[in-house]
């Protein structure tokens, strides 16, 4: 690459023949003595070496030659000075190329190089050539680096030693050789050749800015050394790091052309730096929606504060993207949870918020609380008032005491988004975090909407795989994800580790395999959307117990569970976040659709159900259920006795209001007590009898009670003890017997034979 060819720069000086007005005795800046009045100046029309050359005899100190043509010094252009000549009487001086540096304002670069190494003259009529390299760029073999604020120079020789000496100089010449420095049509330009220092000490922003403009879709190298930037920097053209960047934690670097964390973890020679960096770029710039780990890994010692890393924004709703790599917990000792303890005050009024907390400060937003009595599954710090001691929770308690100990305890996540206080449309694609039993994987926002999780591996967390303190899990999405737990060997009732859990509406979670949690899923909310999963969580032992895979805390949820594989777990049902347990002026349980799903279990205790109500006080009943289609299967073991069941160690559930309730279609395997509603069975009677009784209570499903008759269809005739055929119909009364499970036909005489029953223990 050559400027003068080029951009068309003039260059060269013209010969000292042409005039000494334009040759300074000083600087070269305008205004200064020129050689054209000089007493110890001459010009000698024919040298026999040189032709037309310049006289000098030396008088002063320095004596300098100038050209007072502004030469421009353009970024990534290289000049070579040059003189050649002889000294011819006196005492032999020493000589060097000399310039001085000039601003686009007009004023002299201060603290660059603004002479060349000196040679010292040594005999009479030898013929020398002097020359010194200046460029933009501190770059080896360039004697003079000017940096980027240069913009032109003016440049002769400057005659240094012992006085009395006079020389003949044939000519100055200024030539450009960038060519010596880059290859002849080159694909990039390096930050060095427009003023880079990379001393780790000097702002090289400029220098960047500059050689991004001139790079014009060509490559950026970034040559070895530390380079500092002040201030946010964005490189328009793809860059290459040999050297590695230092810029303070609240500087942005925008690499538009290789937005990925290969390009940023090269700019910062760290991984965990880089990382950082991409993300907060993602949030501060419109050209990417998505940082791409390029299938790397980052290795953490502690977890990611993913809004202090971005800094400058704690809301932020246009869908961001970090997708393709995998997130490491490193041994370390900061994934150790923070506990804190403190009493506190609840009453019903404010069932979300706790009062007289003393040790408010130094509870942790996003604490999991737990307590003797009142608090549920999953209730979360989500504020706090410092100066009131309060603390806000994620869901109401259920009826504490007024005041007893909680205790506050906030797990560590590799990638912690608590800081946002509204984050939407946030996806993560990919990724696998590998909590390696030491920390948590991921904090929601506390407040959002429609963060997505699609792809990905949640491998051994210590307490949680995804958590919300919140409202940022409304409309989450967890699609097509993995959930290994780190609790494999232990027995399913001493596992502590749960996988998500959902405070707020419409989350969709489809397609996901989780094995050996405590809990699949904990959802609070309504409008949940549980599709197409298989979580299993059963383990080695002999008529084993079962924990709940899904847990709804709430009555009317209007949720569908369908197509999943449910494997050695139950779902649990259960108004534990309610302030007000007992049924109120409210919608008990239902809303919720149970179908198309296979339940198995493996050598599970006998006693084990695979849906369970548990009512948190008294009043509450079915009013809106469908379980159908279902496959129920034990194996390995004795036979259970039933899938459905009532947890009535709070309070009972009222079975004389069950309504809208539909169990049909299902099929069981291993299963004594095959559940319907309506459920439909044959009645026989061997001798006559006027009113015949059937005990429903091993088909009934949940306890309830036989409350409808719908049709009596005789199979075959119906006949008196001397077997004359009878041709009325009986009438049904309802609710008989033990728990009320009994149905009982009265007919008109006493009579024996055959019908088939269907009964419902709901109304419509």
């Amino acid at each position: 690459m050559n400027k003068v060819i080029t951009d068309g720069l003039m260059l060269m000086p013209p010969e000292f023949g042409d005039g000494l007005g334009v040759w300074s005795r000083q600087d070269g800046t305008p205004g200064s003595d020129t050689y054209a009045t000089a007493t110890n100046a001459a010009l000698v029309p024919a040298d026999q070496d040189f032709g037309t050359c310049l006289e000098i005899l030396k008088t002063d100190s320095v004596t300098t030659l100038r050209y007072m043509g502004q030469t421009p010094m353009l970024p990534g252009m290289y000049l070579r000075i040059s003189a050649r000549l002889k000294a011819v009487a006196g005492n032999l001086p020493d000589v060097r190329i000399g310039g001085w540096a000039g601003t686009a304002a007009d004023a002299n670069v201060g603290g660059v190089p603004q002479t060349g190494p000196s040679t010292s003259l040594t005999s009479y009529g030898e013929v020398v050539t002097i020359s010194a390299i200046v460029g933009l760029g501190d770059r080896g073999g360039v004697d003079m680096p000017w940096g980027e604020t240069a913009a032109y120079g003016y440049f002769g020789l400057d005659l240094t030693g012992p006085n009395g000496g006079i020389v003949l100089i044939e000519s100055i010449r200024i030539e450009d050789i960038t060519h010596v420095f880059h290859r002849k049509l080159m694909d990039w330009v390096d930050v060095r050749d427009f003023g880079a220092m990379g001393d780790g000490t000097t702002n090289d922003r400029a220098a960047f800015l500059a050689a991004d403009a001139a790079a014009a879709g060509r490559e950026v190298l970034v040559s070895e050394g530390d380079y500092r930037i002040v201030g946010n920097l964005t490189m328009n053209s793809p860059v290459r790091f040999e050297g590695r960047l230092i810029m303070s934690d609240t500087d942005r670097l925008a690499l538009t052309k290789n937005f990925d964390l290969d390009a940023y973890s090269d700019a910062f020679g760290d991984d965990v730096i880089g990382f950082k960096k991409g993300i907060q770029t993602l949030f501060n710039q419109s050209d990417h929606e998505a940082f791409d780990m390029g299938g790397r890994r980052v290795l953490l010692s502690e977890p990611i504060d993913v809004q202090a890393v971005v800094d400058n924004k704690n809301s932020y709703a246009n869908r961001r993207v970090i997708r393709n790599g995998q997130i490491s917990a490193d041994n370390s000792t900061g994934w150790e949870d923070e506990v804190q303890t403190g009493t506190g005050t609840w009453v019903v009024t404010k069932p979300s918020e706790l009062s007289d907390v003393a040790n408010v400060a130094n509870i942790e937003i996003g604490s999991l609380v737990t307590a003797a009595q009142g608090v549920g599954r999953e209730v979360y710090v989500s504020g706090k008032n410092v100066a009131a001691g309060k603390v806000f929770l994620s869901n109401p308690l259920n009826v504490p005491p007024q005041s007893q100990t909680y205790t506050f305890r906030r797990f560590k996540y590799l990638l912690d988004f608590i800081g946002f206080q509204n984050l939407q449309r946030f996806v993560i694609s990919n990724i696998e975090f590998l909590c390696a039993g030491r920390s948590s994987a991921v904090m929601l926002p506390i407040n959002g909407l429609t963060f997505q999780f699609s792809d990905c591996f949640f491998t051994g967390p210590k307490d949680r795989g995804i958590t919300s303190a919140d409202s940022g899990c409304q409309g989450l999405q967890v699609d097509r994800c993995q959930f290994l737990s780190n609790e494999q060997s232990a027995r399913a009732q001493d596992r502590t580790t749960i996988c998500m859990n959902v405070n707020r509406n419409d989350p969709k979670i489809r397609n996901n395999r989780a094995v050996r949690f405590k809990h699949f899923a904990v959802l609070t909310g309504s409008g949940n959307m549980v599709i197409g999963n298989h979580y299993f969580q059963g383990d080695a032992e002999t008529d084993g117990l079962r924990s709940a895979g899904i847990v709804l805390t709430n009555t009317n949820v209007k949720s569908t569970i369908t197509g999943n594989y449910i494997d050695n777990n139950f779902l649990e049902w259960v108004n534990e976040h309610d302030p007000r347990p007992e049924l109120q002026n409210e919608l008990s349980f239902g809303g919720l659709t149970i179908n198309g799903n296979i339940f198995t279990s493996n050598g599970a205790a006998p006693w084990i159900k695979f849906i369970i109500i548990k009512p948190m006080g008294p009043g509450h009943y079915i009013n809106g259920l469908s379980i159908c289609d279902n496959v129920f299967k034990q194996l390995n073991g004795q036979a259970l006795d039933r899938v459905d069941g009532v947890d009535e160690s709070v309070a009972p559930l009222d079975t004389s209001r069950t309504r809208s309730f539909l169990m049909t279609g299902n099929t069981f395997h291993g299963i004594i007590k095959d559940a319907q509603n309506p459920v439909t069975v044959k009645m026989t009677e061997n001798t006559a009898q006027q009113v015949w009784e059937m005990d429903l209570r091993n088909w009934l499903p949940f306890g309830t009670e036989a409350r409808v008759v719908t049709s009596v269809v005789p199979e075959g005739s119906i006949r008196t003890a001397s077997n004359v055929a009878v041709y009325t119909t009986p009438f049904a009364t309802t609710r008989h017997g033990v728990d009320r499970g009994s149905i009982r036909l009265n007919w008109s005489q006493a009579v024996r034979g055959s019908v088939q029953l269907t009964a419902r223990c709901d109304t419509v």
